[in-house]
């Protein structure tokens, strides 16, 4: 029985790797959510700044967030016991062990998609700001796609 139990010794958590975990922490979403909001509000305050213009700024910074954190930075913050193993992972591939359509991961897919209509209604269906929101979205909503979990394009991120 004591060869099956693993056990991190020194370390503040159980989990091999936390990155693992993070999104599902309690509270997790709601500070997500709560930091576009304020993201927002902090746009709208800027007086020089129309309505649209706050909406579409709003959506591309939250995508272009989201897209560093998720989708481009690799590894850990942290030294993990896994020999490694995540350093070539981002975090959303190591999110929930690579399992899809958990629900964390459903939730950060749904979420720019939210926004993105948000961003549509309020500019109105603008071109200028449809287009750019689209692209945007795009950009967070590709790389999320199952068929994609491990794949570098042209070998961008490879390393």
């Amino acid at each position: 029985f004591s060869s099956q139990v693993k056990m991190n010794v020194g370390v503040a958590h159980s989990e091999v790797n936390p990155n693992t975990r993070v999104m599902n922490s309690r509270g997790i979403w709601l500070t997500y959510a709560l930091g576009v909001g304020m993201l927002h509000i902090v746009l709208l305050s800027i007086p020089f700044f129309s309505v649209p213009v706050v909406w579409t700024l709003t959506n591309v910074i939250h995508n272009l967030g989201m897209y560093v954190f998720l989708h481009a930075v690799k590894g850990t913050p942290f030294e993990t016991p896994d020999q490694g193993k995540a350093r070539l992972l981002t975090h959303w591939e190591q999110l929930d062990y690579g399992v899809q359509f958990t629900s964390s991961r459903k939730f950060f897919t749904i979420s720019p998609i939210i926004l993105y209509f948000l961003a549509s209604f309020y500019t109105k269906y603008d071109p200028t700001h449809f287009i750019i929101n689209t692209a945007s979205l795009l950009s967070v909503l590709i790389p999320k796609l199952p068929q994609l979990h491990g794949v570098r394009i042209f070998g961008i991120n490879k390393y």
